[in-house]
């Protein structure tokens, strides 16, 4: 039950989707522009940088909140924070609410690795910022930091149910960033440097798009 109850407090948690309300607001829905997904950066393409720092602090708060409270309910759980997070980052991923259709997880993955440890969380971040900058693509970063952090999580901690849950994640994160490597093989994914090259970008894409 107390497994269960972690479980659904994450996956409640993950199916606040700041990105899809932002767009509704705007009067469309933001999986049927841009990349399609309901995350933070679908949001900098569609809606503009202010709203996709917003959902990003969003996405990130809501898997820190239902990390920390699985941990304050569940403390005999040593893997509750894990499990919570986890979830919080499938109900991102599969939200019920919009039909399983949602993001890809990046935000929810920092606000779980952010209540196991802070100080893991800012290595971690240091390194996916200069990973994906010299790569110059976001899809890399949470596919490098789920596997990164699970062997972390896996070397200090020694829980083996912890760690089984966070290779599934990986897995699921990897499979839902396929089509970003797709798009990177025929030159249609977006840079990083869409932030302050969007026109050019924008150029690109249609470009490698119609050849």
């Amino acid at each position: 039950m107390q497994v269960a109850l972690c479980a659904l407090i994450g996956y409640f948690f993950g199916n606040i989707n700041p990105a899809f309300i932002i767009a509704k607001f705007k009067g469309f829905d933001i999986r049927q522009r841009g990349s399609g997904n309901a995350g933070a950066s679908n949001t900098v393409i569609t809606i503009g940088k202010k709203a996709g720092l917003f959902v990003a602090l969003f996405d990130i708060a809501k898997a820190v909140a239902a990390s920390l409270i699985a941990a304050y309910f569940f403390p005999q759980l040593k893997f509750a924070k894990i499990l919570s997070g986890s979830c919080c980052i499938l109900g991102h991923i599969f939200p019920v609410l919009m039909k399983f259709h949602g993001g890809k997880g990046l935000a929810s993955l920092g606000g779980t690795i952010l209540a196991f440890n802070p100080l893991v969380f800012l290595l971690l971040l240091l390194f996916e910022i200069v990973l994906g900058f010299s790569m110059d693509y976001v899809c890399i970063v949470p596919v490098t930091g789920s596997v990164i952090f699970t062997m972390i999580y896996a070397l200090l901690t020694g829980d083996p149910i912890g760690t089984a849950i966070l290779s599934a994640v990986s897995l699921i994160i990897l499979f839902k960033h396929i089509e970003n490597f797709k798009r990177i093989q025929n030159g249609t994914e977006a840079h990083i440097s869409f932030l302050w090259k969007k026109d050019q970008e924008i150029a690109r894409i249609r470009k490698n798009g119609n050849t």
